[in-house]
């Protein structure tokens, strides 16, 4: 009676553990390159890159993202190195999301100042990235809202992030592939 009691129980402690590292969600983690042929509304600044890199690491509680702009040309009239060039980085530092489902907000330095407040939600396989950066420039409020949906191909090897952005510029939509590196 002991042994049922005691194989039921173990049973029951390996089914949660499974339930609970399925609840998780993908992995995201890896080295990814954009793919600009199978990407579709690219800003000027990725379109002209040489290349770029997403860089993501991941574990249990946070993730991490930080982009690699490389500098390719310029866009027509814009100085290299400037805005239309690439300028080689992307944002300051990589960007880090808990997966509590939390929202993680800091104070911005710099000329800009301002606060930025980031969350992320799982939604089935799908991992979405809000971020918000408030502040002013020149005595000029702003807000920029970015929305990134990634998800993972079947097989782990190909990342899509779509991308919806609102600023003071405008609104964008864009898809970006990135393959696996």
């Amino acid at each position: 009676m002991k042994r049922l009691f005691l194989t039921a129980g173990l049973t029951a402690v390996l089914s949660l553990a499974a339930f609970a590292a399925t609840d998780a969600g993908p992995n995201f983690s890896g080295t990814w390159a954009l793919d600009k042929a199978k990407s579709q509304g690219l800003d000027q600044r990725m379109q002209n890159a040489e290349s770029v890199t997403c860089v993501i690491t991941q574990d249990d509680k946070n993730i991490s993202i930080e982009w690699k702009i490389a500098a390719g040309q310029p866009a027509a009239g814009a100085p290299a190195g400037g805005a239309g060039g690439g300028g080689g980085r992307g944002p300051a530092g990589p960007q880090t999301y808990t997966l509590d489902g939390k929202e993680v907000t800091t104070e911005g330095g710099g000329q800009m100042g301002g606060t930025s407040t980031r969350k992320a939600t799982l939604d089935g396989n799908t991992l979405e990235l809000t971020s918000i950066r408030a502040g002013s420039f020149n005595g000029n409020d702003f807000k920029a809202t970015t929305t990134d949906k990634l998800s993972l191909s079947a097989d782990g090897k190909t990342l899509t992030i779509v991308r919806h952005a609102e600023s003071p510029r405008g609104t964008t939509d864009s898809t970006m592939v990135f393959n696996k590196q």
